[in-house]
């Protein structure tokens, strides 16, 4: 369907991917959008919701609101993490349904993959599994609302597409010390490192690990034109099609952001999910997307941002990664 004329509803749409999701729709075109700001609308609440829906009058919705974090923030709050994120995309599907909304996109993540998956990811992988246990609750909770979507599909006839982005970076992201993923947390911990003399820079697991990375542009561009252009049942990966290790990644932005001192791996903390890796050729066929950033353009963008808009910061903190 296109999204001519369409209202759209942005859910996080003041957020990291959400912000880039309603800047590539408005350079598309659409102009009728609505982004709920979180101090009007408890999305876990099922009235702000009915508020949200009477306020809006949507037709599309795109839900990109969620709880998350690396694994320290997943061992924290397994609990949270399931419940504000299980409660906030089952109560946003069964509006879009009451409402009747032409499409509904629904943004689940690479933590449902179960923890032992052959690489390439494919989403026929989704059931073959129980995922990564320090990230496992947060990955439940997304994959309920793909099993949610397309039961709604069969019952009601609702057009609930539900797309996997893999570890997202780029501006704008989340550098918090505690909650961060792993780019920006290791960009951080990098540029202190360097601006302070630091001759070693420790980081959490062996290194071993791999994973794969989408520029949050590339993202952002990639869901909408799902929007536009998909309407199956089935879910859809969105990756950039590479696969680094943990231990090059450390290397690399070790190197952008100018530091010469000493990697040191803490081998007492978990390393997370052994691999991951997406096969992105369901997205490519589907509604034409392909990633376009090279990952090394992306981290010095992501980079310059960090070091334009970060706050006056001094401290020493271990990093941990998704």
């Amino acid at each position: 369907m296109r999204l001519d004329g369409k209202r759209v509803v942005v859910t996080g749409g003041g957020g990291f991917l959400g912000s880039f999701i309603v800047e590539s729709l408005r350079e598309a075109g659409y102009q009728e959008l609505y982004i709920p700001r979180r101090c009007d609308y408890d999305l876990r609440r099922a009235e702000d919701i009915e508020r949200l829906f009477r306020d809006s009058r949507p037709e599309v919705l795109i839900h990109a609101a969620a709880v998350v974090g690396g694994i320290a923030a997943n061992q924290a709050h397994p609990g949270r993490f399931f419940f504000e994120n299980a409660m906030m995309g089952m109560q946003l599907i069964e509006a879009a349904r009451i409402h009747n909304l032409a499409k509904i996109i629904v943004l689940g993540t690479v933590c449902a993959y179960p923890k032992f998956t052959a690489v390439p990811f494919r989403e026929d992988d989704l059931w073959n599994g129980y995922p990564e246990e320090t990230n496992a609750p947060y990955g439940i909770a997304k994959k309920a609302l793909l099993v949610q979507c397309q039961a709604y599909r069969r019952e009601y006839g609702l057009n609930a597409i539900f797309l996997l982005p893999v570890n997202l970076y780029g501006p704008r992201d989340n550098f918090d010390r505690e909650t961060s993923h792993v780019v920006p947390a290791m960009i951080r911990k990098f540029v202190e490192a360097q601006e302070t003399g630091q001759a070693e820079v420790l980081l959490w697991g062996d290194g071993s690990p791999t994973r794969e990375f989408l520029y949050v542009k590339d993202a952002a561009a990639g869901i909408v034109a799902a929007t536009a252009y998909y309407d199956g049942a089935e879910p859809v990966n969105l990756g950039s099609g590479q696969e680094i290790s943990i231990r090059d990644l450390a290397i690399k932005i070790a190197a952008l952001t100018g530091f010469d001192g000493r990697i040191v791996w803490d081998t007492s903390r978990p390393n997370g999910q052994p691999h991951r890796s997406l096969d992105t050729t369901r997205a490519e066929q589907e509604f034409g997307f392909r990633a376009l950033t090279p990952f090394d353009q992306g981290l010095k963008e992501t980079i310059a941002w960090y070091l334009n808009s970060r706050p006056v910061a001094t401290s020493t903190t271990t990093v941990q990664f998704e």
